[in-house]
């Protein structure tokens, strides 16, 4: 397995992580057994990253990584780190009803989390989104408190802006930036991605295949279930989709010339953009965890990252990565 650090003051790890929210909610119907046997199919082949949210199916994410990992053998249940995202409020029906910054709710959430992921520590904690009415000072200020108490190992952040990340960079050291980075999504390279750079701090990079939208296999006629986001989803909807379709295609035929995957082609991609930068695949079956992998295997010289280029320019995504009210709560768009 390849390996890669997260920023100058993060950990070592794999250079791609597993993201398992998909997992526990969000995506339709889940698979308990094919979950564990996916996680512990990653571990067995060197993936040491796992990412979750403390919201991810209000806890069963959580829980379920626990159990992969007590099921796991010793050496791989040691290597693996977790990354965890909390402040995300939902309510008994799983709407989202705000986020919760507070230095007192910070410790809260992850007393929580250190019981249901059965550990005494988290190797990164992150806000999943910043918190308006809280200064970033101030949550980063609750992290760093946890870090030196042993319960936290590094501080993260995720879908902040460029400012943001200065002003959480200045309280303490911050190991990575999560946030959706992919073909379709590469708003970053403005202005986050660099002072990411300048302030060495690393980028876990999500939705690397959009939600599935381009890794070859989603196609026009494919039912959603009302639970999966993507059945209100901005890129999945109506003639925006038939468009981002059309970009699936444009670089299946540059990655038929490679002779591998289309999903193998834009994770390999991601992985082009900097050393710095560690994808998350949100596999839920070993099938297409062992596809995603295979990307690792792909190299792209300059005539192959011209192509893809070519077939998907960036900014030619048709519709936003999320509905208004979820872009309303990205500082990362502001």
């Amino acid at each position: 397995m390849q390996t890669r650090t997260l920023g100058t003051t993060g950990p070592h790890t794999s250079a791609l992580g597993l993201g398992c929210m998909g997992m526990s909610a969000l995506y339709g119907d889940t698979d308990r057994a094919e979950s564990i046997a996916t996680i512990h199919a990653a571990l067995d082949a060197g993936v040491t990253l796992l990412d979750t949210g403390d919201f991810y199916g209000m806890g069963h994410n959580e829980l379920l990584i626990n159990e992969a990992l007590r099921t796991a053998p010793a050496a791989a249940r040691e290597k693996a780190l977790t990354s965890v995202k909390f402040g995300a409020l939902r309510t008994v029906e799983g709407a989202f009803n705000g986020y919760d910054g507070r230095p007192q709710a910070v410790k809260n959430f992850a007393a929580y989390s250190l019981q249901r992921l059965g550990t005494d520590h988290i190797d990164v904690y992150r806000i999943a989104r910043l918190d308006p009415d809280v200064p970033i000072e101030e949550t980063v200020g609750a992290i760093a408190e946890l870090v030196e108490a042993g319960h936290v190992r590094h501080i993260g952040l995720s879908e902040v802006g460029a400012e943001t990340l200065r002003r959480a960079a200045a309280v303490a050291p911050v190991s990575d930036l999560q946030i959706e980075y992919s073909l379709l999504s590469r708003g970053i390279e403005a202005e986050v991605l660099p002072t990411a750079r300048e302030l060495g701090i690393g980028i876990t990079a999500y939705g690397v295949l959009s939600r599935g939208l381009i890794s070859g296999h989603f196609s026009r006629d494919r039912k959603l279930a009302a639970n999966d986001f993507r059945s209100f989803s901005p890129r999945f909807q109506g003639e925006n989709l038939d468009h981002n379709l059309g970009l699936v295609e444009a670089l299946r035929k540059t990655a038929e010339q490679k002779g591998v995957s289309v999903a193998q082609t834009a994770i390999a991609w991601v992985l082009a953009q900097g050393e710095d930068i560690v994808p998350l695949i949100g596999a839920r079956t070993r099938e297409r965890l062992a596809e995603a992998l295979g990307a690792l295997d792909v190299t792209l010289d300059p005539a192959d990252l011209a192509a893809i280029e070519q077939a998907v320019p960036a900014g030619a995504a048709a519709g936003d990565r999320y509905p208004a009210a979820a872009m309303a709560d990205l500082d990362s768009e502001r």
